[in-house]
This record gives structure tokens, sequence and C-alpha cells, in this order.
């Protein structure tokens, strides 16, 4: 999977303000992906800052960028990034433009969060999480915070955030960081054929195929929809993974099926994580791979390499 060994092609994937689901909860996924063998993918948007990650695991980590307005910072984050033994750069091209994601509207998010009526009775109700959200110094975004200048608190901090997007970037930027990296680059939230045929000649080791959880446009093709095409197109250039809907086994060996080498999961560790910490996101993992083993062995695989569209009944 993008060229590293892993003990089955499963990644968790970056996932941001991970620390509010849980107290230290970037380092407790990875160290959990560590003991699993599998990577984890830091987003930028994170709460544990990568170094605060590096400080408490012993196993390398991937890192998610955005690409900000602020070029000199975004160059700043590739070196800490080399600087604490990130093993890959997973660059995220579809999130120059936020999207109008309607539930965090209706549900009122913001950061930092308003104290609303709602949101202190919930509140009332999780008093072991708000007991280590007390005792965790990890409450703000940490690659970000005292990084920047002129951001001081979590209002401006969202501030910077909400005006850093760029619209701008380009394949030439795409280049221009490769070069700055000069590591393992994946890049993360292709759709279509035309953008993964441009993928895959920056000589990028791999693409996701992803909608970014569905929450950028709208009416927007489902990951595995898409899939296939994508890999008829670009399979043989380039290294394609899949992102988005992953919640169990029997998902993942679609995927590989359908020609992924491999896949990111989210929400599946993330409620793992929210409910036990680190001891859950192993057992999500662990429920991931006895379902990936019992649905191989009924389909008569015996190694996902083997996996092909021969297993689904396709309409």
């Amino acid at each position: 999977m993008a060229g590293q060994p892993v003990t089955m092609p499963v990644a968790l994937a970056p996932v941001g303000m991970l620390g509010m689901q849980h107290a230290d909860g970037e380092i407790l996924a990875a160290r959990a992906a560590a003991k699993a063998g599998i990577p984890f993918t830091l987003s930028t948007m994170s709460i544990c800052s990568m170094e605060n990650v590096a400080e408490n695991t012993d196993q390398p980590f991937w890192f998610q960028l955005y690409v900000m307005r602020d070029r000199d910072f975004v160059d700043r984050l590739i070196e800490r990034a080399k600087e604490v033994g990130c093993s890959t750069l997973v660059l995220t091209l579809d999130l120059q433009i936020l999207g109008q994601r309607h539930k965090d509207i209706r549900n009122g998010l913001s950061t930092p969060p308003r104290p609303t009526p709602a949101n202190l009775l919930n509140l009332a109700t999780k008093p072991r999480w708000c007991w280590n959200m007390l005792r965790t110094r990890r409450r703000v975004f940490g690659n970000i915070h005292g990084h920047v200048d002129g951001v001081a608190d979590m209002r401006s901090l969202s501030s910077w955030t909400a005006s850093q997007f760029d619209p701008k970037l380009c394949w030439d930027d795409v280049k221009r960081l490769q070069d700055r990296w000069k590591g393992t680059l994946i890049l993360k939230g292709i759709l279509d054929r035309e953008d993964a045929e441009q993928a895959a000649n920056t000589g990028a080791t791999a693409i996701v195929v992803s909608n970014h959880g569905g929450r950028q446009l709208d009416g927007a093709p489902s990951s595995i929809s898409a899939l296939p095409g994508i890999v008829d197109a670009v399979g043989s250039k380039v290294e394609v993974l899949m992102d988005g809907g992953i919640r169990s086994g029997q998902d993942v060996l679609k995927a590989l099926a359908l020609g992924a080498k491999g896949v990111f999961v989210g929400r599946s560790f993330l409620y793992g994580l929210g409910a036990m910490g680190e001891k859950g996101v192993t057992l999500s993992i662990d429920i991931i791979r006895r379902e990936l083993d019992i649905t191989m062995a009924m389909c008569g695989l015996r190694d996902v390499r083997n996996a092909s569209q021969d297993i689904l009944a396709l309409r």
C-alpha cells in the first residue's frame, strides 16, 4: 500500500479535530495503528501536533497536508513533517473551497464552540469526556497554534484557518510541493478520469479516490462508483487507493475487487476512539480484520491481491 508493507491494505484516514473526539485522540489512534501494523494519517487540522504524536509513539506515521495561501507556513509544515520522521505526505486536493456542510450549519458547529443550553446539557451527560478534556493541555489546532503570527486564541485561529484555503491550487503547486518533500507522496481527492490522469503524470506514488466523506458537494458520486473507471484509466501508472464508506472488512474487499490497492477508514475507528480511546481503535481495526478474513474465506480467497470483480454481483 503506497509502496509500504502493511499487515492488511487499510490505513487510518486523516480526521480533523480527532483530539476533540477523545482527549489526545491523535496519539491514541497512532498507537493503535502502529500496534496493528497499519498506517495512521495525521491531519493538518489535528488537535495534537505532529511533534506531540512523534514524542508519544515509536512508529513513523503519515501526514496529510492542506495547501494554505501562506506558502511559507506550508513549507514549514513540510519541513516539520520531515523532522519528526513522517514517512508519507498525503496531499488533499478537494478542499480548496469549503463546501456548504448542512449538518454543521444545522447543528451550529463553530470554533470555538458556543456554550448554548443544548451544548451544556449535552456535556453534562458526558462527565468522563469533560474530565479527560480538562486534564489534557492539547485543545487547539496543534499544527497551527504557535506557528503563525497573530494567532493567539481559538477565535483568531479559526478565522485564520477559514481564510487560508487557497482556490488557486494547481498542478504546478503539486509539483513544487513534491520537489520540496522528496518522499512518498499520495494525492487525495480524485473523482474523475481527467484529474486521475493529471495526478498520475505528477509521479506521485498513489492517488486516493475520495469525495471527502460526501461533505464537500451534495450529489457528488460515491467513491466506490468512481473507482472502477479511475482504475481503468490510470491503474497501470499509479497505485489507486480509496476513501469513503468503508465500514467493514466486507467493504474493504469490495474496494479491492474493484481495483483499489488499499483503503482508508475514518468513521469506523472514530466511533471506537470516542467510546473507548486507544482500546476502541484497536477493537475497530480487529473487527475489520476479522470481517475481511471471513469474507475472503467465503469467496474462496487466500490472498487479498487475488480479489477481482469475479467475486462481485455487479448489476
